[in-house]
């Protein structure tokens, strides 16, 4: 069973591989349990961010033919550098309060500086909250858990799995008695400042997502907003900050199970871990990484475009073990954006990392294409998607969503941001690029930009927010960071003679050979993971890809 999908490094196994470990190893791990009776003091967000000065900025910023106070205030964050300046800048400029959410933060030199800015920031008296799902916290990843002992750093993680967090596995392996809650995960991305300045979209927090990193690079697309959907965003948070599902994190592990596991991963030899954490200890180890240079952002220097939004966002109910029996689970985010979608009239332009529709979308797509919508889609490629599995699930509507008319792209491992086009700068050269943007564009008017993929996951399982945005300026620009992109950085897929074609688009990334021509099969993957797809394909629900 995949748990879920966003970071490479900590993929979970499949369902039958989890299955063939359990019986191995349940008789040596026993089913470990949460904490009860624990304490979990309300908060919520700064009450008049109007009174701060990002909130008398935001004011400044909005046009006088504007003025209502209806309106909100947009920018595309278009590259990983500009992604991480700007989440800089809002921790520099922060008077009261930083609220930050998010489903993966990864221990690393750019985590490294953004948390030296937040310990800065608390040691000034603003107030950080810090909500995390507690499925990547394990290993290296688990001393970001050491910000929580910081003065004026609050930490908690949502939905957590019981247990020493040296193993993710052994985890997994010791929560074989809630299964249905533990697959549920809060895969929301938020990061506001003072209540009047936020950014959201598909991005987690590591280098990876940063184009910091040696191996993979996610390509991914942030939203800067400022404006009353930044309200709405932050109700949202402290609607799962002070949910039940939400724990302290000093009611899960100590200092000391930090300090023990970080010893064993020195002794190891593993990369150093203390980049997050406070004082290293005594024993000898590899130095401290440096921490990257990143040019300062000011975000006045950001043009905003300004235009009526809503947030789309699930409710923490939707994690609990018994969502599947409640109501719940048929209000979501997804389900809200189906309905946007359903409304087009000419054109929609889907980017969603994972896209496996499921029965109800291809019926909707299809009745899409009968009245003459046109459909472009650009998902990952199996060379460059993180979650081979999840291609699986794709592959199995591939030839039925073109023989709708559905137009299909798939992201090349190789190209890396594509100049000008989705997060165009920032990737490591010779690194592989995987596609984690989740964006939708309908007739040219109305912009999309969230966490959830197009997958029944993100629609059943996993919590999600979105923003939608009603502004013909910004979906423009939205949709030409797509068209560049189509245009360079992707596979064109087509159904000729009964066989399906790979068409590469644009010139071959430097350093690469061009296709001979067209491709047969997966582009830029082996015969045994083709094979191995082929042979779990059928066994796999979609509901669990």
């Amino acid at each position: 069973m995949t748990i879920a999908r966003c970071p490479a490094p900590s993929q979970p196994p499949t369902r039958w591989a989890w299955a063939g470990a359990m019986a191995l190893l349940l008789a040596l791990t026993g089913c470990s349990s949460l904490p009860t009776n624990v304490e979990r003091p309300p908060s919520s967000a700064w009450a008049t961010p109007e009174a701060t000065g990002l909130g008398q900025l935001a004011r400044s910023l909005q046009p006088a033919s504007r003025s209502g106070g209806a309106e909100s205030g947009f920018a595309l964050l278009t590259s990983a550098d500009m992604a991480l300046q700007a989440r800089l800048a809002l921790v520099d400029a922060a008077e009261k309060t930083l609220d930050i959410q998010y489903y993966a933060i990864h221990a690393d030199p750019t985590t490294a500086l953004l948390f030296t800015r937040l310990r800065a920031a608390a040691a000034r008296g603003v107030r950080v909250r810090i909500l995390l799902d507690d499925f990547n916290s394990t290993g290296r990843d688990a001393q970001v858990l050491r910000l929580a002992f910081v003065p004026n750093i609050a930490l908690r993680l949502f939905n957590p799995l019981p247990g020493g967090r040296g193993s993710l596995m052994l985890r997994i392996l010791g929560s074989l008695d809630d299964v249905p809650r533990i697959q549920r995960r809060m895969h929301n991305k938020i990061f506001v400042a003072d209540n009047a300045w936020a950014i959201t979209g598909g991005r987690n927090l590591g280098e990876t997502y940063f184009g910091q990193g040696d191996a993979t690079q996610f390509i991914d697309t942030d939203l800067l907003a400022t404006g009353p959907v930044v309200r709405a965003l932050s109700t949202s948070f402290d609607s799962y900050w002070n949910n039940e599902l939400a724990y302290p994190m000093q009611s899960l592990v100590s200092r000391d199970e930090l300090d023990a596991l970080r010893a064993q991963q020195t002794a190891s030899a593993a990369p150093p871990s203390d980049t997050v954490g406070s004082a290293p200890p005594a024993t000898a180890r590899p130095p401290r990484p440096e921490l990257p240079v990143v040019a300062p952002l000011d975000v006045r220097e950001i043009p905003l475009t300004w235009a009526p939004a809503a947030v789309l966002v699930d409710k923490p109910s939707k994690i609990a073990a018994d969502a599947a029996e409640t109501e719940d689970r048929q209000d979501t985010v997804v389900d809200g954006l189906l309905q946007l979608v359903a409304q087009a009239r000419r054109e929609l332009l889907i980017v969603s990392p994972y896209f496996v529709p499921g029965e109800r979308m291809m019926a909707q797509f299809i009745a899409l294409r009968a009245r003459g919508v046109r459909i472009r889609i650009l998902t990952n490629s199996l060379a460059s998607n993180d979650a081979p599995l999840a291609h699986v699930g794709y592959a199995r509507y591939r030839t039925a969503l073109l023989e709708a008319g559905i137009e299909l792209f798939e992201m090349r491992a190789a190209a890396g941001g594509t100049p000008g086009g989705i997060s165009g700068s920032g990737s490591t050269p010779g690194s592989r690029a995987s596609l984690h943007s989740k964006l939708v564009v309908m007739d040219g008017r109305l912009l999309v930009v969230g966490s959830m993929n197009l997958d029944l996951r993100s629609q059943l399982q996993n919590s999600e927010v979105a923003l939608v945005v009603r502004s013909p300026a910004l979906a423009r620009s939205a949709a030409q960071l797509i068209e560049t992109t189509l245009a360079g950085a992707t596979y064109r897929v087509q159904q000729i003679n009964g066989q399906l074609v790979w068409s590469a688009a644009g010139p071959p990334p430097p350093g690469t050979d061009p296709p001979a021509g067209p491709l047969t099969t997966e582009p830029d993957t082996g015969p045994g993971l083709r094979l191995l797809l082929w042979l779990i394909g059928p066994l796999a629900p979609d509901e669990m890809l």
